[in-house]
């Protein structure tokens, strides 16, 4: 090798050294940033809590939030789905040992009323700001596609669990290879009169929720027309300030029956669940739970690997 060939290839030893060192601050400075950010985040949960803005969860519905209570109910939120998750593992844990009916219905007795404490969170929450529960901001990206006045739409879990139920364990379970007579005196498959109350329950809430969609695009008509038809903004002392006033007055009344939408759609949500335990025996809806909880675990894990993909 030459002497040229050797500053040659020196010089290119070194320009990747550089490049390697830059690389390596670049991605250590990162890291830093990020570590500053989650300790920022920390500080101002930290300052949140100090001032007493979080939702009690032990504490009375009439507690109302101070401070600011879209960051009270995402922590509150987050709070409950990590006590969510506990209560399906111990629920997958007991249908996988093939626990006893007794054992089992306590179990899903405290899913379904741990559902219950995210209604009552949702309620006091939007005393604070309705409009931050309706948007589903607190939701992750591909749960707010499906988002149906501030949460899930109740015929849609209905048709996941029904189909899941009827399919998804059998053919799951043949596919691994398990011994299909045994696996089939494990299942409860639903009875005709069963599969009969899930579609009318299906049905009834489908037109549940149609009548609360149809209410409120005629809430946001009226909303429209009432600030497209009102008296022009006052420009001065000798602007109709008192016609003005009295329009925005009138479309503030429309607004605050946001929150009455909301409470008769987690109402109805609330409603199809416990009608759905009762059409469904204590097993079956142990399995009907689990399928639902996939189904959302499905969804976040999808908003992750969305919000994680190379960009060009």
């Amino acid at each position: 090798m030459t002497n040229l060939q050797t500053l040659r290839r020196l010089a290119q030893n070194r320009e990747a050294a550089r490049k390697s060192r830059l690389r390596k601050k670049a991605y250590v400075q990162q890291l830093e940033s990020s570590r500053l950010k989650l300790t920022q985040l920390e500080q101002e949960l930290q300052r949140a809590r100090q001032q007493g803005i979080f939702i009690s969860s032990t504490g009375d519905q009439s507690h109302s939030m101070s401070g600011n209570g879209a960051l009270a109910f995402d922590v509150e939120y987050s709070r409950w789905l990590e006590e969510h998750n506990k209560h399906i593992n111990e629920l997958r844990a007991a249908v996988n040992s093939h626990a006893g009916d007794a054992e089992l219905r306590t179990i899903v007795d405290s899913v379904t009323a741990h559902f219950d404490d995210i209604f009552r969170l949702k309620g006091i929450a939007a005393k604070a700001d309705v409009f931050h529960i309706l948007s589903g901001m607190w939701k992750t990206p591909a749960e707010r596609c499906f988002l149906w006045i501030g949460g899930f739409r109740s015929s849609e879990l209905l048709k996941v669990s029904s189909v899941l139920l009827l399919q998804s364990d059998f053919w799951h379970g043949a596919l691994l290879g398990f011994d299909i007579q045994l696996l089939a005196s494990q299942l409860e498959p639903l009875t005709e009169q069963q599969f009969m109350g899930i579609q009318n329950l299906q049905q009834s809430s489908q037109q549940a929720e149609d009548a609360l969609s149809q209410g409120m695009e005629a809430l946001q008509q009226s909303l429209a027309e009432t600030l497209a038809n009102g008296s022009p903004a006052p420009s001065g002392p000798s602007g109709n300030v008192a016609n003005y006033m009295g329009q925005m007055a009138m479309a503030m009344g429309k607004l605050g029956t946001l929150e009455g939408f909301l409470r008769q759609a987690d109402n109805l949500r609330q409603q199809t669940l416990q009608q759905m335990h009762r059409i469904l025996t204590t097993r079956q809806s142990a399995r009907a739970l689990l399928a639902i909880n996939d189904y959302f675990s499905r969804l976040r894990a999808l908003s992750s690997l969305w919000l994680a993909r190379p960009r060009e």
